[in-house]
């Protein structure tokens, strides 16, 4: 009886520290969503952790610090803040794991440089874009007002359609 106990103990103690392991992050990564920041806005940093086994785990501001380097932006957890007075072309960023501090990354963001000054087009606009002879592919998609249940081409056109201008 006490030799089983024994395996049964070791077993567990052996399954429990390789699960110990395998959740154990190796190297971060930053996987991006995006190729430049935005001013003004609260930009996500996405960051991985490369486990043992291969496997990527999410990464916050939990299991990171993360620090930029300039006083005029901060982050509110994974969410990286540029003000939109900010003059640089780029921001440095790096993130150290908590449990480990040797593991750590650091990458340089550009900043975007075009601004939104151009206006979004309005409802009448697409729609009169849509029915637009000229612009249609060859190929029918799903979603053309022909193929549609109940709906005869160039219905959409005499639509009512309000623009919310305001």
């Amino acid at each position: 009886m006490r030799a089983v106990r024994k395996i049964v103990f070791l077993f567990v103690f052996f399954t429990a520290w390789q699960c110990a392991r395998s959740q154990k992050v190796d190297s971060i990564c930053f996987h991006l969503y995006t190729d430049s920041l935005k001013k003004g806005f609260y930009n996500y940093i996405n960051i991985d952790g490369k486990t043992a086994d291969g496997k990527w785990l999410p990464l916050s501001s939990k299991e990171l610090d993360l620090i930029v380097f300039d006083p005029n932006l901060r982050f509110e957890n994974n969410d990286l803040f540029i003000d939109s007075a900010y003059k640089k072309e780029t921001v440095l960023v790096k993130a150290v794991l908590k449990s480990n501090p040797a593991i750590w990354k650091e990458t340089t963001i550009y900043i975007r440089k075009r601004g939104f000054e151009e206006a979004l087009k309005t409802n009448r606009e697409i729609l009169d874009e849509y029915g637009d002879p000229s612009r249609k592919s060859r190929r029918k998609n799903f979603t053309s007002s022909s193929r549609l249940p109940g709906i005869s081409p160039g219905q959409y056109r005499s639509a009512d359609v309000s623009t919310n201008q305001g």
